[in-house]
């Protein structure tokens, strides 16, 4: 598919690559965004990588948007089809419990026992698609299709930072407390989102993400862990 450009204003616009939400797109949108960086174009001040489109935000005074349609082209154009895969993290999940408030009455949903549904979505392999909504949440693809459900149809007004959540086709994590209507299955310790780090998000578009079921005791001590400023897991990197 040709690229569609679309301008977002007088100091930004969208260079869109497809219409599907699909992981060969997103990988090329993510790639793309590596090279505009890697060109350190003056003028360009922000890269959003989404599903399916790079946005870019530019300072008219440097750079005109024309001039950064004509380097995202050429860089597009430029891009290898091949695409090393993400970092890989492995994320512990107490499911269940106060946070995760919506796992019974999912499995009741799906004719599934509560362990069948932890069991199923604790065995897929998820894609960080994007980073939005709120800093550090994390957009996640490959739910298993059994799992798809539809969002709650009144949203509550606060939820934890760290649940797990499905909403529709899509897996998430959030990264600070707030409304949402999505269904919350469990709750990670980890932190999505910390000022402390240097890197202040933990996940990057790209990355790849597996949940491993822990009990409350070994969740509570990775809470407190992270609250001391611990770095309680790593990412693996595919060779």
């Amino acid at each position: 598919m040709t690229p569609t450009v679309l301008p977002c204003g007088d100091q930004a616009l969208s260079f869109q690559l497809g219409e599907r939400i699909d992981a060969t797109t997103n990988a090329r949108v993510i790639a793309l965004a590596k090279a505009v960086e890697d060109a350190a174009i003056a003028g360009i001040l922000e890269l959003v990588p989404t599903y399916r489109a790079l946005m870019v935000r530019y300072d008219p005074e440097i750079i005109r948007g024309a001039a950064v349609e004509a380097a995202l082209h050429a860089l597009h154009a430029a891009l290898d089809d091949a695409s090393a895969p993400g970092r890989l993290w492995r994320v512990p999940v107490l499911y269940g419990g106060e946070v995760g408030q919506d796992l019974d009455e999912l499995a009741r949903l799906k004719g599934m026992a509560p362990a069948e549904v932890i069991a199923l979505h604790a065995s897929a392999e998820y894609r960080v698609y994007m980073i939005g909504f709120a800093p550090g949440f994390a957009y996640l693809g490959g739910l298993p299709e059994v799992l798809h459900t539809p969002r709650l149809a009144t949203p509550r007004q606060l939820v934890a930072a760290g649940a797990i959540g499905i909403g529709g086709a899509q897996a998430s994590v959030n990264s600070v407390p707030g409304p949402s209507g999505w269904r919350y299955i469990g709750w990670t310790p980890l932190r999505l989102f910390d000022l402390r780090r240097d890197q202040p998000f933990l996940f990057t578009a790209g990355d790849r993400v597996r949940f491993a079921p822990v009990d409350a005791g070994t969740a509570a001590d990775l809470a407190r862990r992270v609250q001391a400023g611990e770095s309680v897991v790593e990412p693996e990197v595919a060779p």
